[in-house]
């Protein structure tokens, strides 16, 4: 009997790389909108300490996945990674175990690759200055994922506390990222990924401009600000759980009406003006991860090195 292949963060990575994984978030977001992909809402279950435990199921007809994480966010003061889960991947027919994948990888990568997506669509030229608010595990994964795609884009990294952003770009060793102070009036991208109570970006909206919301999860967080909903073209990821945890948009109070998914956007393309992206995170991405690192798996089979 072969054994299941268990990825650790290394070996999970190696199987996600951003375009193959973009071209599968597409197609899974082709698929959800069919009905052919069943993501549910997640679940949510409290731990006494104030951790919580995430539950996401999917399937398909190839391919079912159940993303189970734990958040920490106290694990920080630690010194001990705030997510911590894992990504099992079964057969759709048989629904027997193929792979395990490590889940705080294939939600760093899959976060960045659906941001990555709208910026295809939404910023075609490709981004030639970006501002990234925050230092974290999310930031870290779509600054790497810029730099992989965008070879001519300089990035410029926004931390809340001092010496944060310095110590944050030593970390990629790589001259396109630096740390700064404030957004660059040069930026064509603003990318927010920290889990702020209150904005961190509420400049008026801009032509040229596209702004990305990632990392506030809950109704009581927000990164952007209401000035800059207020002029733009809204788009979200998930309209489903947008409605529950977009919190920038829910304490801006938008009209959901004027709200496009990423489907949407993806088959009758971009708007004029400027846009904002809200991401929040589906199970869909999670099975689209998990078909990337199935066609890697698959490849490596039919060419043992």
């Amino acid at each position: 009997m072969n054994e299941t292949p268990v990825c650790d963060a290394a070996g999970t990575a190696a199987r996600l790389p951003f375009s193959a994984l973009m071209r599968e978030i597409a197609r899974a977001a082709g698929d959800l909108a069919a009905g052919s992909l069943c993501a549910p809402a997640r679940q949510a279950v409290p731990f006494p300490g104030g951790a919580v435990m995430l539950s996401m199921p999917a399937t398909a007809a190839d391919v079912g996945i159940h993303k189970l994480v734990n958040v920490a966010p106290d694990n920080r003061a630690l010194g001990l990674p705030t997510i911590n889960g894992v990504v099992s991947v079964y057969d759709g027919v048989t629904g027997r175990l193929r792979l395990l994948l490590d889940g705080p990888t294939v939600t760093t990568r899959r976060t960045a690759a659906v941001s990555m997506l709208a910026v295809q669509r939404l910023l075609p030229g490709g981004p030639r200055h970006a501002a990234v608010f925050g230092t974290g595990t999310q930031a870290a994964g779509h600054v790497l994922a810029l730099l992989t795609l965008h070879p001519d884009v300089r990035v410029d990294v926004i931390g809340h506390a001092p010496g944060r952003a310095e110590a944050f770009a030593e970390t990629f060793d790589d001259g396109r990222v630096r740390p700064a102070g404030q957004v660059d009036p040069a930026a064509d991208l603003v990318l927010t990924a920290t889990t702020s109570a209150v904005p961190v970006y509420e400049q008026p909206s801009r032509e040229g401009r596209l702004v990305i919301g990632v990392g506030a999860y809950r109704h009581d967080l927000a990164e952007i600000g209401a000035r800059t909903l207020a002029g733009s073209h809204l788009f979200v990821d998930d309209p489903e759980g947008a409605r529950h945890e977009a919190g920038d948009y829910l304490q801006a109070d938008v009209d959901w009406s004027r709200v496009r998914s990423l489907s949407s956007l993806l088959d009758e393309g971009p708007p004029a003006g400027p846009a904002v992206f809200k991401s929040v995170g589906c199970a869909a991405w999670d099975l689209a991860a998990a078909r990337c690192a199935l066609h890697a798996d698959d490849a490596s089979e039919r060419n043992p090195a």
